[in-house]
């Protein structure tokens, strides 16, 4: 290739996101100074977070400027180097925006360039192992803390992150019940997953079922969605519950505000902590998880599944599918 397919942001989002946000352009392939590598981006990474990035307000990373090739994580190729630590032919994990070509430079970036290690396929790399692998890791175990024959609650439990999460704390010896949408997601968690109950918003009223699924109420909530599951949820937590706020995947595509739950007075009656975090304040400590998740997987005792689609011209029509429903697993797209 000689030209650089870049997919810029056009318009901010307002409401459902979608293929009217982003500009298709091709410019030249960017020239590498010392202590840079040039890479050629195989797989790119998918995360709700993105809609955030693509809003004009503070945040933990800087909005994504109109104009600005769009943030997104990636595998690459490594196809020039000027740097002594990274070789051509080399697989990385980045964040490689979304276009055929990027410069990057290791220790800058909200991820950095790290090398896949031996035997790691990238879509692994960018799914157990990736961010959402260790979101699940680090916001279950620090922030939830689970303890032996605890009830744990997921939403979003068929999401990359939420099954994660949730078959960790069954490994911790927990009790779990996950909440997703529709027959196939739902019966995977039970079949798959070996979750201990399943709660289909699409099709049950979420808290009757909590009450149901949960005689003895929950200790752990890991939500992803935020909305009125959140709501639901909060009408069944136990003394000194803990709810470890992920995401809020219900919310990202309003266009006013939602309304915040209406029994938040539940966590002080119960002496319950809600808590948010944010993975980057955990990259230190990642081969922590790297290590722990590894383990497990090659042991069987996690499963996960990885959706992807193919083709550079699909790429803004693969993030909507994040905020429809339409994924199964981690979402990502392969060049």
């Amino acid at each position: 290739m000689t030209m650089n397919r870049q997919w810029i942001l056009k318009a901010r989002p307002h409401g459902m996101i979608g293929p009217q946000n982003f500009e298709y352009v091709e410019t030249a392939i960017p020239s590498v100074s010392d202590g840079q590598i040039l890479v050629n981006n195989k797989y790119f990474s998918f995360d709700p977070t993105q809609r955030n990035w693509m809003v004009d307000r503070p945040g933990y990373l800087p909005p994504v400027a109109i104009g600005e090739v769009m943030r997104a994580g990636s595998v690459a190729e490594v196809v020039e180097s000027k740097h002594p630590d990274f070789a051509v032919g080399e697989l990385v994990q980045t964040t490689g925006c979304w276009q055929d070509y990027a410069i990057v430079a290791p220790g800058q970036g909200p991820m950095g360039v790290n090398k896949l290690p031996p035997g790691v396929s990238p879509e692994m790399m960018l799914s157990i192992l990736g961010i959402t692998g260790m979101t699940a890791y680090f916001g279950l175990l620090d922030h939830g803390q689970p303890k032996e024959g605890e009830t744990v609650l997921v939403s979003g439990a068929a999401g990359a992150t939420g099954s994660v999460a949730g078959q960790i704390a069954r490994l911790k010896g927990c009790r779990v019940v996950g909440i997703a949408g529709g027959d196939e997601k739902c019966a995977w968690l039970r079949d798959v997953a070996k979750f201990d109950g399943v709660i289909d918003y699409k099709s049950e009223n979420v808290s009757e079922r909590i009450a149901d699924l949960c005689p003895n109420k929950w200790d752990v909530f890991f939500d992803n969605v935020s909305g009125p599951i959140l709501e639901a949820a909060l009408n069944h937590l136990n003394l000194y519950s803990r709810v470890v706020m992920c995401g809020g995947i219900a919310n990202y595509n309003n266009i006013d505000p939602a309304p915040g739950p209406n029994n938040l007075m539940n966590l002080v009656t119960n002496r319950g902590r809600m808590q948010g975090f944010i993975i980057l304040d955990y990259l230190p400590r990642a081969m922590e998880a790297i290590e722990a998740l590894i383990g497990w997987v090659s042991a069987g005792d996690i499963v996960y599944e990885v959706d992807i689609q193919e083709g550079f011209e699909n790429i803004p029509t693969t993030l909507q599918r994040l905020y429809t429903g339409a994924n199964f697993g981690k979402q990502l797209l392969k060049l």
